[in-house]
């Protein structure tokens, strides 16, 4: 059994899932730790929720708002003629959504931890908003830009259910390693099964050292 083509597709969808997270995620987390508004703690939460639904639940609501016979799965027949659900683009839509608590929670924290006094100075020396955010706060979040990135990188790597779910289980399309490695498993292919599982432990804890290590040095927290 050849595990390249799903391993390539894994990547691939790895490294778009997290640039788009990235984008979403730093503006959603400054603002969470700037906000003093009262739906803040509703915006966390609904950020937080694919930490605690199951992966199947996720997954089974992402399928149905997916379905062809809703409006922005028909609007994406009408575009592409192809479907949204079982496709490569409807399994980045997944991976963004189940792995948003990962990019946007490092964002968050390392925001926070920017002393307030020095945005003021920064303004009271005629920096604009949009200035002291690119040229003081980003800098100083570039630790939890880093564990963002990290860890949405891996996160999307080790997805099962919400993809199973969303782009089932199509070889070359859909198919990834995590897929790869249950249909190896049911195929009684236990070599194959036991060779990607091993490097994805292997992986897992790679990352996992690195985010520590890295929070270690004063870098923002999860959670």
């Amino acid at each position: 059994m050849s595990v390249w083509p799903a391993i390539w597709l894994t990547l691939q969808l790895a490294a778009i899932s997290t640039v788009i997270l990235l984008i979403i995620a730093m503006p959603l987390g400054w603002w969470l730790a700037t906000t003093e508004a009262r739906t803040k703690p509703l915006f966390e939460a609904i950020t937080a929720l694919p930490l605690v639904l199951p992966p199947t639940v996720l997954g089974f609501y992402l399928l149905v708002l997916m379905s062809p016979d809703t409006a922005l799965g028909g609007l994406w027949v009408r575009i592409t003629g192809d479907t949204l659900a079982f496709s490569f683009t409807g399994l980045v839509i997944a991976s963004v959504i189940y792995s948003l608590p990962f990019a946007v929670q490092p964002m968050q924290s390392a925001f926070s931890t920017i002393p307030k006094n020095t945005l003021e100075a920064a303004r009271t020396l005629g920096a604009t908003s949009r200035d002291a955010f690119f040229s003081i706060s980003l800098p100083m979040a570039r630790r939890g830009f880093i564990t963002a990135a990290v860890l949405s990188f891996a996160h999307t790597i080790g997805e099962f259910g919400v993809v199973l779910m969303v782009g089932g289980n199509i070889p070359g399309k859909t198919r990834v390693i995590s897929i790869e490695i249950f249909t190896a498993v049911e195929t009684l292919d236990y070599r194959t099964a036991h060779l990607l599982s091993f490097w994805l432990l292997v992986f897992a804890m790679i990352v996992l050292t690195a985010v520590y290590f890295l929070n270690r040095r004063g870098g923002a927290r999860i959670g």
